[in-house]
């Protein structure tokens, strides 16, 4: 067994902390609290090759693996989670379900430009009525004149108002249920296609979350994405990594909470000494890096998974329970580090003077995005049974 990053992966770590340090961490409270989409980021991400992470060169991908893609959104969420979930949701979600399903010249079309950086992606799942149960898909494709006209709306879609691309789920025949949803790509400026609400959230409000509308929206027959009926099984093994991606996400928020507490906790002095040296402080302290370091073991782990698969060329092998374990413990190890963040801060830890508050109200969204604690728990279980 292999515990070690590479030097090239060290190097990464490294780069993408800085860049985060110098280019994110100034802008991170003002964007916060005008809910700023940090559109001026987004070229400075594809010079460095961020926006096409997991995929080829052929494609205009970075030609990297899963485990440096975990490195890259941990370091950027450790600065802020809301720039981590742009580049997760356009890397692992969008852009991967093309690079899975899509044809070559869909690809060359899509792919291309999205892993460049030329243009953004947005995965549209959720529904109003559809979330946990993503089965009850409402939003309809129907055949008509040669191509596919699409009928409904979609929610909770991270990038929706920005996005170039869209890859969004439809029902093609409701008597077949789940082998009845088709995916389908929309681009940006298609008559019938707009982004509706944009939701207020209570954290990572710099991120763009926001309904997708479909009215008499006709594409033409080659914008079918994979076979017809067969969407929805293809968005849970593309939701395997992105499920790592939200694994990383928590992982880098929990690190910038720690790190945060452990600096206030050397500085603060209370009874005449820093709080550091009592050992309630200490404890919450010791307790806070050993969830980061279990949620990071299982993080990396499941990454290294994925990566093996790819390099066996493994296209139907699945690493769903390991990308399942990742998520939920690092997204609830997460919410408890940074409860405990804002514990040490005490008062300060309540004001927006401090990033605590910020990491507190940002980490929740890990036990709910793609896919909550409980339906992790479900997932897991039913692997285990075989089921």
């Amino acid at each position: 067994m292999e515990f070690s990053f590479t030097s090239d992966q060290r190097e990464l770590r490294r780069s993408i902390r800085e860049f985060a340090e110098a280019e994110i961490a100034p802008h991170v409270m003002e964007w916060d609290e005008a809910s700023h989409f940090p559109q001026e980021i987004i070229p400075k991400l594809a010079a460095m090759g961020l926006l096409g992470v997991i995929f080829p060169e052929k494609y205009g991908g970075a030609g990297m693996g899963y485990l440096e893609y975990s490195i890259i959104i941990e370091e950027l969420s450790r600065v802020d989670g809301a720039v981590g979930i742009i580049v997760a949701a356009h890397n692992s979600l969008c852009s991967n379900h093309i690079f899975k399903f899509g044809t070559e010249a869909q690809k060359e079309k899509f792919l291309v430009p999205l892993a460049q950086g030329h243009k953004l992606g947005c995965w549209s799942l959720t529904e109003p009525g559809a979330g946990s149960d993503a089965g009850g898909t409402r939003t309809t494709a129907v055949r008509r004149d040669g191509g596919w006209v699409l009928n409904g709306s979609k929610t909770f879609t991270t990038n929706g108002h920005y996005a170039d691309v869209c890859v969004a789920m439809a029902v093609t025949d409701a008597g077949k249920k789940h082998h009845g949803i088709s995916a389908f790509l929309i681009e940006k400026g298609t008559p019938g296609f707009r982004p509706g609400k944009k939701e207020n959230k209570l954290g990572l409000r710099a991120s763009d979350t926001s309904e997708v509308l479909f009215n008499d929206c006709r594409l033409p027959e080659e914008n079918l994405l994979g076979a017809e009926g067969e969407g929805f099984i293809n968005s849970l093994q593309v939701l395997d990594g992105g499920r790592i991606s939200i694994a990383a996400l928590g992982l880098g928020m929990a690190q910038g909470a720690y790190d945060c507490s452990l600096r206030y906790a050397k500085e603060r002095k209370q009874f005449g000494k820093p709080i550091a040296e009592f050992q309630a402080i200490q404890f919450k302290l010791a307790d806070m890096a050993l969830q980061i370091e279990a949620a990071r073991l299982l993080t990396y782990r499941a990454a290294w998974l994925a990566d093996s698969e790819r390099a066996a060329d493994s296209s139907g092998a699945r690493i769903t329970r390991e990308a399942s374990m990742a998520k939920l413990y690092a997204g609830e190890a997460a919410v408890r580090v940074a409860g405990e963040a804002v514990q040490i801060h005490g008062g300060y830890g309540f004001t927006k003077d401090y990033p605590a508050e910020k990491f507190y109200r940002d980490v929740k969204l890990c036990t709910i995005g793609e896919g909550t604690s409980e339906m992790q728990r479900l997932v897991i279980a039913r692997q285990m049974l075989g089921k």
